[in-house]
């Protein structure tokens, strides 16, 4: 007999997921409100001129989603410099691997039975098993972040990006069939996120983000931890106590 691998999925869950929603909303917001409110201490006016290769950073994280189960992401911070008043671009790459939810796995399945029902017939219906399913990302965004500064010598960021996802779907029992080759495409998203930086000098800082990103059919939340080396000088504003 075919487990019901959906009945045992939690309403928890769902609520969860909408909570970790709204939380990095909410965080968003209250940025842009210290923003306005810290106007007068932004970074100095720039330019495309100030364009330039100034740092990289690398960052470890912990993703949430309704779709695959809790996992860790491992991230590059590419740091471009400021293309406008505190408007800094800052492209990156990240990568997880997780395991779809069982409650995900039954609904491709009985989408699956469906299909082979109505290209084949047959009675009694048939029954689909295509657990466990892994599923990766690989996240190629170009974010911007209008940063500014806050008092104890922070600096906070906020802003939005967008990204292709290449995503990769895996099993015993998918590898090689047409399910797999749906889990395996290329995705456009977009992503909203929010964090705070602290500078160590000159050359080092220390940063945590929020993030949520978004695709056609697939969201989660990730918070991220993340130090960068800055090998160029500074923008005004940037340095603690400026």
């Amino acid at each position: 007999m075919r487990r019901n691998l959906g009945g045992g999925r939690s309403s928890l869950e769902p609520r969860k997921a909408r909570a970790a929603v709204e939380g990095v909303g909410v965080l968003v917001a209250l940025l842009l409100q210290a923003g306005a409110l810290q106007a007068q201490r932004s970074l100095a006016d720039y330019d495309y001129e100030n364009l330039s290769f100034r740092g990289m950073g690398l960052e470890v994280g912990s993703l949430r989603g309704p779709r695959v189960e809790p996992t860790y992401t491992v991230g590059l911070r590419l740091d471009l410099g400021y293309l406008g008043p505190g408007l800094r671009v800052a492209p990156s790459l990240s990568y997880w691997a997780s395991r779809m939810k069982e409650g995900e796995v039954a609904v491709l399945e009985r989408k699956v039975e469906a299909l082979i029902a109505a290209q084949y017939g047959g009675d009694p219906a048939p029954r689909v098993r295509l657990g466990p399913v892994d599923w990766s990302d690989l996240v190629v965004s170009l974010d911007t972040h209008l940063v500014w500064s806050i008092p104890l010598g922070f600096l906070s960021f906020a802003g939005l990006g967008v990204g292709a996802h290449i995503l990769n779907g895996d099993g015993p029992v998918v590898r090689g069939t047409f399910v797999e080759d749906l889990l395996d495409r290329v995705a456009p998203g977009l992503n909203l996120h929010g964090g705070l930086e602290y500078p160590l000098g000159k050359a080092f800082r220390l940063y945590g983000a929020a993030r949520l990103d978004l695709l056609e059919d697939l969201r989660y939340v990730e918070f991220r931890l993340g130090g960068q080396i800055l090998w160029a000088q500074p923008a005004p504003g940037e340095l603690r106590g400026r």
